[in-house]
């Protein structure tokens, strides 16, 4: 009996991806658990499982393939206990192999002999029962991922009402019923919109020219802004704040944190000021739903991170209860995998909101593409020395523009002036990101 790996999802919003290499080689032992392949998105590299024991008999896919879609075939295994073990097979929908079970004489499985990458395991997998307990019969058998198993566990699920859609019947988090936090469906792109999209036009012939393809991200980051602009309704508000008293205050901070080996950016406390102000004014933290509203309890800042060819937004949870020293170890921790390619899909996904910060390269002011489904993205610009009124009389203030990108579905403008009110009292008395 052939046992069909396929490619996995690895995120809400996976259409493809690359098979970037294979751990194992035909005539490989596998078992449940063990990785198989690194698989490239749009995001990052990451590792996959397999999902079920036996013997690879076909790499279908070839390492190195892209635009590999989610749900193809990309390899096949022999399930070697249904050929030790003659008779119905255990590998039906309701059922799961019983290592403890196998026979004294039955051959072990051999883990093939490769170098792997420490990688943690994004793919839901069935992993054996690490206790011996006796063979149960077909029908009391349910097959289930060890993360639903652990949710299960600790929810105190009932798994044998539950019907898997995963590989082979097999129970997934998605079956259990629980919704992820702020892990909407892409926006849909309608026939409508779509045809009238100008067909894209050839370079001009003479000019000197290198024609690379796109990557996955740089094609993720096209197929999805170009969605937000098509059928987002977006508007704009800028509010142009005092940064001296921040830098301030950013300054005395940094002096006290010395010692600990901490530096605080300015984009940090705009990090913290932005999720203090959607604390303030909840109707700006809301999430357009077709016939509903979400209006969330909290704010998950999604912080966009500059890459070779192209941006990934690591998102800081809970940014408005962190410390200042805490959003900046997160910060510093995200930019990091995301330039290393080692976010996981936790790391990127949900985000009530965005931020996007270009003052360090000298931007005077930027209206930012909303990050769907979000409905609020922030652009950060660079603080310029002008005159300003400063308790009462007109001196030099370093003044920074900060331009917020509104979806009009969901944020009346009204609601967004508060935020931007909110926003800016924030910034020009500092304090209260510490209080």
């Amino acid at each position: 009996m052939s046992i069909e790996l396929k490619m996995p999802a690895l995120s809400p919003t996976m259409e493809k991806g690359t098979l970037a290499r294979w751990l194992v080689t035909e005539g490989d032992l596998v078992k449940s658990g063990d990785l198989v392949a690194e698989v490239e998105t749009d995001k990052a590299t990451m590792e996959v499982e397999a999902t079920d024991a036996g013997r690879v008999e076909q790499l279908v896919i070839a390492a190195g393939s892209e635009d590999v879609p989610v749900g193809t075939v990309i390899a096949l295994l022999v399930d070697t206990d249904a050929m030790a073990n003659p008779g119905p097979s255990v590998y039906d929908n309701a059922s799961v192999i019983d290592k403890s079970a196998a026979t004294a004489t039955e051959a072990p499985a051999v883990e093939p002999s490769r170098s792997i990458r420490s990688q943690p395991v994004l793919l839901e997998t069935h992993s054996p029962s690490p206790s011996p307990s006796p063979r149960k019969s077909p029908a009391d058998r349910i097959k289930v991922s060890p993360l639903a198993q652990r949710i299960a566990d600790a929810k105190g699920i009932d798994l044998s009402a539950i019907t898997g859609t995963g590989p082979n019947g097999r129970i997934t988090r998605a079956d259990l019923g629980l919704s992820p936090a702020f892990e909407p469906d892409p926006i849909p792109v309608h026939s409508a919109s779509v045809s009238t999209i100008e067909p894209i036009a050839p370079p001009p012939a003479g000019v000197p020219v290198e024609t690379v393809g796109l990557s996955g991200m740089r094609r993720t980051i096209a197929r999805r802004l170009t969605q937000s602009k098509q059928t987002v309704p977006h508007f704009y508000l800028t509010a142009r704040c005092n940064l001296d008293p921040l830098l301030k205050l950013r300054a005395e901070l940094n002096a006290s944190l010395a010692a600990q080996d901490a530096k605080l950016s300015v984009n940090d406390m705009l990090i913290k000021a932005l999720a203090l102000a959607l604390g303030e004014v909840p109707d700006a933290n809301v999430q357009f739903g077709g016939d509903e509203l979400h209006r969330f309890g909290r704010a998950d800042i999604s912080m966009a991170v500059a890459l070779d060819g192209g941006l990934v937004t690591p998102v800081i949870k809970d940014a408005g209860t962190l410390s200042l020293s805490a959003i900046s170890r997160s910060s510093k921790e995200m930019a990091a995998k995301a330039r290393d390619g080692k976010l996981l899909p936790e790391d990127y996904q949900g985000g009530t909101a965005s931020i996007s910060n270009l003052g360090m390269y000298g931007i005077d002011e930027m209206f930012p593409v909303i990050n769907p489904p979000q409905a609020l993205i922030l652009g950060v610009g660079a603080g310029v020395e002008q005159p300003w009124k400063v308790d009462g009389h007109i001196a030099l203030a370093t003044i920074m523009a900060a331009t917020a990108s509104f979806d009009h579905r969901a944020i009346d403008g009204a609601t967004a002036a508060q935020f931007m009110q909110a926003l800016r009292e924030l910034i020009d008395v500092p304090l209260r990101l510490v209080a």
